[in-house]
């Protein structure tokens, strides 16, 4: 049940088109902009939480004095990526 409802939208014409052009059958314009609003809503929570575990990494860091060369870091992840790309075609 929908209990509350979003700011009137004002939009160019061609987005309004725009936006209609890409409707799945049975969609309706304002189920498209309510699940648009709650991709974006889901999308920036995650920037703030990936932002907030950097934030506390980089604290973490400070506190501890563990750092890692950036070289060392490359340097493992181009390993990782050679072994999986190995295992892909041994399969």
């Amino acid at each position: 049940m929908k209990t509350a409802t979003t700011p009137s939208l004002r939009v160019d014409p061609d987005l309004r088109r725009a936006a209609e052009s890409v409707l799945q059958n049975g969609e309706s314009l304002s189920s498209f902009v309510e699940q648009s609003l709650r991709a974006n809503i889901e999308r920036r929570q995650a920037q703030q939480e990936f932002v907030a575990r950097g934030l506390a990494a980089r604290d973490e860091a400070r506190r501890s004095g563990g750092y890692f060369m950036a070289e060392d870091v490359l340097s493992e992840l181009d390993g990782m990526r050679s072994r999986a790309g190995a295992k892909k075609l041994s399969q």
